[in-house]
């Protein structure tokens, strides 16, 4: 009997929608069920035949593969539908805007193109002769694509670097949590290139990718130590590309996943407004989240968790990406109170509360944790000091020139520094800290200080576990962020893995985009789809409104400065051995630094003397 259901199909971000017939549950000529004799679908992806009252059917993105779509084409269509698009059951011709856009003369080869669509906007991509369209704007802080770097398959945001794929709007690369929407395009005979899209994906500009539900006959338990943005990413990694099995997030801080690059930059942030993702989120999703919770001990030959509540999970595989600890110095007065670091969202909440305008406070480190720190305080108090080892704050990541710039733009506005120094001991009453007393003997008068001098990896419950930790307490990865240990993965800070744009050489850095990177990449290789590290560092700071980059890794031998470093809009090109660019930094040059991780990302590389005579001729035109 030939039953009449309604059927969506997921694949990606796309969805082609409508009222099917299923005639009969095999395909004569084929072990493989048909729909339309169009898509094939295996029997795992539905075990019995459903009747009409069932109601839709939803079907995991990884059954289906990425099986091409079959729209009709009384116009040349150049781009599948999105999600939302192609009239699925339950959405109206008013939910949709479609209109002309441009001309498909205006868009040439590997170009983008920003035009309106309604009240929005949209990205117009070409490339390899297809036409695409995605949101317009990265999810992360909303920078516009179009000023950012177009790539082979996808474009990196000008800001952060996240990477979207150009023809389903996937998130690629981090920072972010969510995907871009896609749109239908046609091109007319007349050569009108016309976009149809869903209105609210087009107010929004963000999507979340479709998730894959526990099923209670999949009993494996896949555990991610460690609730910051690379377990975050992991765990919803692992939902997004079919994972029915237990998921278990555990975390020691007492809240959800947040952004921590909030906590030095803007102290006063608002913690349910910087969450990665909803308690709701990860209830519908069947994510189990232990907040609060510390792993104190791995056993990897009985594959058993010990917690400190007590508790203890038994894992099939185990993704740790714990981070750092903030270091404070063995100095005498180093716990007094009013004496802080700043890693977590709960740092910053005791920072800020003690600000006022007749505090003093002295922050010891120059690296962007300390400038970022000084950077917020500055206007709220009486004064700021900044204690730094070196001769000038910066230079082991932007080297001195750049360095002793930066020095001077924070003394600009009103913050002191005393360089070539450290702080002795802190020196307090009644259990508070009231003076620092420097390396030469100075005293310095501190109602708060504030430590910013790097941090401790907090891999110690690991000893005994079978996994090798190196002296510094990271961990060696494969290619896959696999350890020695089978099964257990490791990302993030304590990482110590290859890294694609230094020739695949091990490295362990603290980045956050990197390590939310880390966490996609390894859900990825603990579910089988094997995937390799190709990873390309790139970070940020904002120091008084002023936006520095830098993507690459390495020790340089020599800095080039193209630009005007007085005004701060420079690009600065790291040159390591054999006159190798390593790496490159900028201000208010975007958006070269995007730009060169994604030629990075490509396994190209750039020499000393591809820089002359124009140090931006390797440039796509």
């Amino acid at each position: 009997m030939t039953s009449f259901i309604s059927i969506s199909l997921f694949n990606s971000c796309r969805r082609v929608s409508s009222t099917l017939v299923l005639s009969g549950w095999r395909n004569a000529s084929s072990n493989a069920t048909t729909i339309g004799g169009n898509v094939p679908l295996t029997k795992a992806a539905h075990s019995r035949t459903m009747p009409a009252s069932s109601g839709p059917l939803t079907i995991a993105s990884q059954q289906l593969g990425h099986s091409p779509y079959f729209v009709s084409r009384a116009s040349k269509v150049t781009a599948a539908t999105s999600m939302s698009n192609g009239g699925a059951a339950g959405t109206h011709d008013d939910d949709f805007i479609e209109a002309v856009v441009c001309q498909e003369s205006e868009i040439g080869e590997n170009q983008m193109k920003q035009v309106e669509l309604g009240e929005g906007k949209v990205l117009l991509v070409r490339q390899n002769g297809k036409l695409s369209a995605i949101g317009n704007k990265c999810s992360h802080y909303g920078a516009m694509l179009v000023t950012g770097a177009l790539g082979e398959g996808r474009v990196r945001c000008p800001w952060h670097g996240a990477c979207f794929n150009v023809e389903t709007g996937d998130i690629e690369d981090f920072p972010g949590m969510d995907s871009l929407p896609c749109y239908r395009v046609t091109v007319g005979e007349a050569g009108e290139v016309k976009v149809r899209a869903k209105r609210t994906e087009l107010a929004t500009n963000k999507r979340t990718r479709v998730m894959a539900r526990r099923a209670a006959q999949d009993d494996r338990t896949y555990v991610v130590i460690g609730g910051g943005p690379s377990g975050a990413t992991c765990a919803e990694t692992l939902r997004q590309e079919g994972f029915t099995g237990r998921i278990v997030m555990i975390n020691k801080e007492p809240c959800l996943p947040y952004d921590r690059v909030k906590v030095s930059k803007t102290m006063d942030l608002n913690l349910e407004k910087v969450l990665l993702r909803t308690q709701q989120f990860y209830d519908e999703n069947d994510i189990e989240v232990m907040l609060g919770t510390a792993v104190t001990k791995l056993d990897g030959a009985t594959h058993e968790l010990t917690l400190d509540n007590g508790y203890k999970i038994r894992y099939d595989k185990a993704y740790i990406a714990t981070g750092s600890n903030p270091r404070r110095p063995p100095i005498e007065g180093a716990s007094l109170g009013n004496v802080c670091v700043l890693r977590t969202a709960a740092d910053a909440k005791q920072v800020n509360e003690q600000l006022a305008p007749e505090k003093r406070v002295v922050i010891l480190g120059t690296s962007f944790i300390g400038l970022e720190a000084a950077a917020y305080c500055v206007n709220k108090v009486a004064k700021v000091t900044v204690i730094g080892r070196g001769a000038v704050p910066l230079k082991e990541s932007f080297g001195d020139a750049i360095g002793q710039r930066v020095m001077e733009l924070f003394e600009e506005k009103g913050v002191q520094f005393v360089m070539n120094s450290g702080i002795r001991r802190c020196i307090g009453a009644e259990g508070t800290v009231q003076q620092v007393e420097l390396t030469d003997g100075t005293l310095l008068d501190a109602d708060i200080c504030i430590f910013g001098i790097g941090s401790t990896l907090y891999t110690e419950f690991l000893q005994g576990s079978g996994i090798s930790l190196n002296r510094n307490g990271s961990i060696n990865t494969d290619q896959y962020l696999e350890s020695n240990l089978e099964g257990v993965y490791v990302g993030g800070d304590i990482a110590n893995a290859p890294v694609h744009s230094n020739d695949g050489q091990q490295a362990t850095i603290g980045h956050y985009p990197l390590a939310q990177y880390h966490g996609r990449v390894a859900a990825l290789n603990m579910i089988g789809k094997a995937t390799p590290l190709k990873a390309v560092p790139f970070f940020w700071t904002v120091l008084f409104g002023k936006s520095f980059r830098y993507c690459g890794y390495g020790q340089p031998d020599e800095v080039i400065i193209d630009g005007d470093l007085a005004a701060l809009k420079f690009v600065a090109f790291y040159i390591g051995k054999g006159g190798r660019v390593i790496g490159m930094s900028s201000c208010q040059r975007d958006p070269v630094v995007a730009q060169f991780a994604e030629y990075s990302s490509q396994g190209k590389v750039l020499h000393k003397e591809d820089l002359t005579p124009n140090p931006l001729g390797w440039v796509p035109a």
